[in-house]
């Protein structure tokens, strides 16, 4: 997918080949990672509804790159940069494992969790009145016909995604946070999805944070889902633990298409480490 091209635009690999290429940012290896599901997104975390993400990028990707190509094999010349899922995942996975990373940069990631609820009452009246109030009917039809030919496919397969990164059972079960008839949160499985967020996570691991050399966060000032808003709350709960050396940026954009600001973030990352 990294490599796909969109009319009138240069694939991300190219846009990055073009940024060092030019000089634009000290030399650096770029890795991609493939942290893809079956249900789509692992939002980079350990969970046994989607499998274990994050110890695979921390304890096995890492290693694997330190041990084939030239890095400076430490935290400190280390980061990790992403947008939407990927930047939620850029956002916590230095929180979780300050030992491997020295910088972040996010691009409209997933924070302020009460940005999903409105969501919960969409999938409560589309399961109602499309698939007798089963997710099980969902899936039928979703795996059926070509994926997303219906309007109500995206926050559907979104907020079950979630649910199964965020709140699955040891056993792999996927626990949602509201009740399908009426929508209504379930507040014992909503804490466990809140726990997970990236604004909230900030006091819990100031410590971290402080130690960082490089944070980048941006979005668009017109993102579908309110990322904007995640942002600065994220740049906000940040400052409240004194880490103010921070690039953020709210441009001109929505959520989508805006892979021209992947190299600004590596060569802000790049610079700084």
């Amino acid at each position: 997918m990294w490599r796909n091209r969109t009319a009138f635009r240069p694939s991300v690999v190219e846009r990055i080949d073009e940024l060092f290429a030019d000089g634009g940012a000290p030399p650096a290896v770029v890795v991609f990672v493939d942290a893809w599901t079956s249900l789509g997104g692992s939002q980079y975390l350990d969970s046994p509804g989607t499998g274990n993400y994050h110890t695979y990028l921390c304890d096995e990707v890492v290693p694997w790159v330190d041990a084939r190509y030239r890095t400076i094999p430490d935290r400190e010349h280390r980061a990790i940069t992403g947008k939407s899922s990927g930047g939620y995942g850029a956002m916590v996975t230095p929180m979780l494992r300050p030992d491997l990373w020295g910088g972040l940069a996010t691009h409209a990631g997933d924070a302020i969790f009460e940005n999903y609820q409105p969501e919960f009452r969409q999938v409560a009246r589309t399961l109602r009145d499309e698939y007798d109030g089963s997710y099980e009917r969902f899936w039928e039809d979703f795996r059926s016909r070509p994926a997303f030919s219906k309007d109500s496919d995206a926050y559907l397969l979104n907020i079950w995604c979630m649910a199964a990164c965020y709140s699955a059972d040891p056993d792999g079960a996927v626990r949602l946070p509201f009740e399908l008839t009426t929508g209504r949160v379930v507040p014992e499985i909503w804490e466990r999805w809140l726990a997970w967020d990236p604004v909230r996570m900030v006091s819990d691991h100031a410590d971290a944070l402080r130690e960082l050399r490089a944070i980048y966060i941006d979005a668009g000032r017109r993102d579908e889902f309110y990322l904007d808003l995640g942002a600065e709350a994220f740049r906000a709960a940040l400052e409240r633990i004194g880490v103010t050396d921070v690039f953020f940026e709210l441009f001109d954009a929505s959520h989508m298409g805006i892979e021209y600001r992947y190299p600004l973030a590596l060569k802000y990352l790049a610079e700084r480490l």
